[in-house]
């Protein structure tokens, strides 16, 4: 009689694990963050409460590493990018046109359902909580920001942007007019918005001579 291999209990875990995710997300996306609750999402998942409590402290940390999960798939189904692109924002020599080119593809990982309802339910519970704030600043945020800044400082080294710019300053002129727009809903979020942000950030508002 051949002997019964053991089950893989890592696996398990992994599968476990990835039907949380996918709970949370999709509880998220249908009901809303506050409706969503732990034994909403084990129920979905198939899996017991206290197991979601074994591995996380919170939905919000449930939520935090299923929307990681989440950019992490999305990253991986690109499939194999060249260096420039590797790098997050490509550097063709134009800058306008890189700009428009990374703040068009924001505006449509914005208005996209699967990512725009765990996004805001992160967003909005990061102001309340601190500590949950700060993690979605150093695990989100600050990642995609660093790639700006990269970005603006070889513009300065070409001669594209005058040498004294705040690269910080100068991406949050690009990134703030369209989270102000997407967070308050003040306006439709377009391809169109993106650019004029950009034309405004490079030219300013102040007449030409």
């Amino acid at each position: 009689m051949a002997p019964t291999k053991a089950p893989d209990s890592s696996r398990r875990s992994d599968r476990s694990r990835r039907a949380i995710h996918e709970a949370a997300l999709a509880l998220v996306g249908e009901v809303g963050y506050q409706r969503t609750t732990i034994e909403g999402i084990a129920a979905r998942a198939g899996v017991g409460k206290q197991t979601i409590y074994r591995w996380w402290p919170s939905k919000a940390a449930v939520l935090m590493e299923a929307f990681l999960g989440l950019a992490g798939r999305a990253d991986e189904e690109t499939g194999p990018r060249s260096d420039d692109a590797a790098q997050g924002i490509p550097d063709t020599g134009d800058l306008a046109a890189d700009l428009k080119l990374v703040l068009r593809a924001t505006v449509d990982e914005l208005n996209d359902p699967a990512l725009e309802a765990p996004t805001r339910a992160l967003t909005a519970e990061g102001i309340v909580d601190a500590k949950l704030g700060a993690e979605f600043v150093a695990k989100l945020l600050d990642p995609q920001l660093a790639l700006y800044v990269t970005r603006l400082r070889a513009a300065q080294e070409a001669g594209e942007l005058r040498a004294d710019a705040d690269p910080r300053i100068a991406l949050e002129l690009l990134i703030g007019p369209l989270m102000h727009r997407w967070l308050l809903r003040t306006l439709p979020l377009t391809h169109a918005y993106a650019d004029a942000i950009v034309d405004y950030t490079l030219r300013g508002l102040t007449p030409r001579p």
